[in-house]
């Protein structure tokens, strides 16, 4: 049976002096499943990202990250180990001088040894076409080098799920394909945020669209 990495139950969220954005909201994300998510602007979308990461609360309801009940900043921390998230505006996501160090960054903070840390950046660089990309500064790539950057400083944890939010967002057709196909050999849990559907249908196995605080299936 399929390992359940997410379960929201009954969620709902409201920012203060707005309309709640959800309403007993309920989702789930199980191992090695593809999930899509598209939803007109300011349906929630990247709220819903945050309420699974642990950067929004919810008003009420139950958030179940890896087996385990999260509420508490405390709880969040280990699922920001397990659970990977690719921010919209990747200059959010790179702030080191080169790659080397923005890739290396998450290892170090998990722990590891400097040794195996470089490694780790060694290994997924060279998986994303990057190798020789160690030493280059980091503000001078290309929006589509920078958003493959921020991708490999996400898989350098070596994550169960990934939370892709647009991640197509300013790439050119070089890009957006290689991209798709570095997407499509990860054998892990991804959920993409995305209007493109041209994209997400080369992806996902389901998608859902976020319409007035509920996920419907199409």
């Amino acid at each position: 049976m399929a390992e359940a990495y997410f379960k929201l139950q009954d969620i709902s969220f409201s920012r203060p002096g707005f309309a709640p954005l959800f309403s007993e909201l309920n989702f789930e994300v199980y191992s090695r499943e593809t999930i899509g998510l598209v939803g007109g602007n300011g349906a929630g979308k990247t709220s819903l990202f945050h309420l699974l990461m642990g950067l929004l609360k919810p008003s009420s309801g139950e958030i179940i990250a890896f087996g385990k009940t999260c509420s508490s900043e405390g709880d969040f921390l280990d699922v920001r180990t397990q659970a990977g998230y690719l921010f919209q505006n990747s200059d959010d996501q790179l702030f080191c001088p080169t790659v080397e160090e923005d890739v290396s960054f998450g290892p170090l903070n998990l722990g590891q040894s400097h040794k195996k840390a470089i490694e780790i950046t060694t290994k997924v660089l060279s998986d994303l076409g990057l190798s020789g990309f160690e030493k280059r500064i980091t503000h001078h790539l290309s929006g589509g080098e920078k958003r493959l950057v921020a991708l490999a400083s996400v898989l350098a944890m070596e994550p169960k799920v990934l939370l892709l939010d647009e991640p197509t967002t300013g790439l050119d057709e070089l890009a957006y394909e290689r991209l798709t196909d570095i997407l499509k050999r990860l054998d892990i849990s991804k959920v993409i945020i995305s209007h493109d559907e041209t994209f997400l249908s080369a992806l996902t196995e389901r998608t859902y669209r976020l319409k007035a605080g509920q996920l419907h299936l199409l």
